[in-house]
């Protein structure tokens, strides 16, 4: 067993190429029989890209690490022990060498992962014949992550595709206090309350569901070199809230779809860092967005760009902060985000008239913010506001956006921001 540090990765154990092989014929069946989204690992002295074969060396150096998915960490329920967690992601930009990071960022006590694998989702918590791959830390099959850090797996030969189904499996051997992960994650996934069955494919163990995302706060992968990240930093609204569950209906999601079909961008990574209820200024729901940003956002590999959603859960709290105090908020998220050499882009604050916490106050700093947003201080501008809004009424989003609360977009409304974003404005130069 191996005992993290804070972050890290460390190289993978070296196989046996009959090993090898054998797992390579033993996952082509698979991707046969299950139309498989996790490809096979390819010899040691050698992989294919094309019909071009080059040597694994020359194929790393052509590569960048690309986070291809992920989920901001916040404070759960009662950490357990002896259970696993089968958790289920989609990933963005597709690619190699797949890794995970497991995080105790909000435990009080170390925690033990015994066993984590990772396979194609074939329904419910089942995974695919012949997917499920096992993981290591260091080489080592269990890892010891202490209170308040975090670790990512090794690489996990083979590749996967982009907008992948995959179930990430835990075994959480010991833990104590509190958990760590996503609370709103708008996706079903399982839990197998007795004993270590991550290596389990059926879903017999799996006899619990949650919407919580235990542990889990990134997965990395090898992508084509130049190919660069998309974070989007906010809220309920980016955290999917009213969205249809179980469909990827998140505005980051449907971006992400746009991004993979569109072959003038190397954006292909999109991280969703959205906690429902963040404030900007304000710890409550997740820490703030100005504490959360290295860890949840700039800490992100291959990040190029960060859209910036974030302001109304400030401007419609009593007290509310002045106009003046979030933009200088915000004026720091960009220079701390320039300074990691990526790009800022600002979305504006849409409407919300008819949420109870609405009121004449809140919408003048509304209006104010989004003036600032407009102004030039980002890298580009993201109008949410413009397009979502009411033109009969613009302090109230259109009824045919709006999930109901006046506040959240509906399916519709996330598929408008989504597209209502300029790819091109996405790949600033910095």
């Amino acid at each position: 067993m191996l005992m993290a540090t804070m972050r890290g990765t460390s190289p993978a154990m070296n196989r046996p190429q009959s090993l090898r092989r054998a797992r390579r014929a033993s996952t082509l069946l698979a991707l046969t029989l299950t139309t498989a989204l996790v490809t096979p690992a390819v010899s040691q002295a050698e992989s294919q890209t094309g019909s071009r074969t080059v040597s694994r060396a020359t194929s790393a150096a052509a590569t960048t690490q690309v986070v291809t998915w992920g989920a901001s960490a916040d404070r759960l329920d009662a950490a357990v022990a002896g259970r696993t967690h089968r958790l289920i992601i989609r990933t963005s930009a597709g690619g190699s060498a797949l890794r995970i990071r497991l995080s105790n960022a909000f435990g009080e006590q170390p925690v033990t992962f015994g066993r984590a694998y990772v396979g194609v989702r074939a329904s419910g918590a089942a995974v695919a014949a012949g997917t499920n791959r096992a993981l290591t830390f260091g080489g080592a099959a269990a890892v010891t992550v202490p209170a308040g850090g975090s670790v990512y797996s090794d690489p996990l030969p083979g590749t996967v595709r982009a907008q992948a189904d995959l179930a990430v499996s835990i075994y959480v051997q010991s833990a104590a206090g509190t958990a760590t992960g996503h609370q709103m994650g708008r996706q079903t996934s399982y839990i197998a309350p007795a004993g270590n069955h991550a290596a389990a494919e059926a879903a017999t163990a799996y006899t619990q569901t949650t919407g919580f995302r235990y542990y889990l706060d990134a997965v990395v992968a090898d992508a084509p070199a130049g190919t660069g990240a998309v974070v989007a930093l906010g809220d309920s609204i980016t955290d999917g809230s009213n969205s249809t569950p179980d469909t990827n209906r998140r505005w980051p999601d449907l971006l992400s779809a746009r991004l993979q079909a569109t072959t003038g961008t190397t954006l292909k990574g999109v991280a969703n860092e959205g906690i429902s209820g963040n404030k900007v200024l304000t710890d409550g729901a997740g820490v703030s967005a100005l504490k959360r940003l290295d860890r949840d956002v700039l800490s992100q590999r291959g990040l190029r760009t960060v859209i910036l959603l974030e302001g109304v859960n400030d401007i419609k709290a009593n007290p509310a902060p002045t106009a003046a105090q979030l933009i200088t908020a915000y004026r720091q998220i960009i220079d701390r985000t320039r300074a990691r050499g990526a790009c800022v882009v600002g979305a504006t604050v849409m409407p919300y008239e008819g949420w109870p916490e609405w009121n004449a106050n809140g919408e003048a700093i509304r209006q104010e913010v989004n003036r600032f947003i407009r102004s030039g201080a980002f890298d580009a501008v993201v109008d949410f506001d413009a397009v979502i809004r009411n033109p009969a009424a613009p302090t109230k989003m259109l009824p045919a956006y709006d999930a109901g609360d006046h506040l959240h977009p509906n399916d519709a409304g996330m598929k408008l921001m989504a597209d209502t974003v300029n790819l091109n404005s996405l790949r600033c130069s910095r």
